[in-house]
């Protein structure tokens, strides 16, 4: 049961990592740093979104309209921290 316990929090720690990606990327397109006129900048940010996009859905419909603020990738970044913290805290059931 412990290999399945490290499992999910490398899973987690992936998933966190991506969205992170993801955010510093979007800031860094939105600033003018980047540009999507470049092929590998387009692939990598095609492919992030359509790892994140899914996730990311659900919760934009549930949040209140904000204007330009997307706050769906705090939420998920607070859901992983509180699913890792929940799974730490009972990490003796997994042993």
């Amino acid at each position: 049961m412990q290999s399945l316990f490290q499992i999910i929090m490398f899973a987690l720690s992936i998933a966190q990592t991506i969205i992170l990606i993801h955010i510093i990327m979007s800031w860094l397109i939105n600033f003018g740093v980047l540009n999507l006129g470049q092929p590998l900048v387009a692939q990598i940010w095609d492919g992030l979104n359509r790892l994140v996009e899914p996730v990311y859905a659900p919760i934009r419909r549930a949040l209140p309209n904000m204007g330009g603020l997307d706050l769906a990738p705090l939420v998920v970044i607070f859901g992983i921290f509180a699913l890792r913290t929940i799974l730490i805290n009972n990490a003796a059931a997994f042993y």
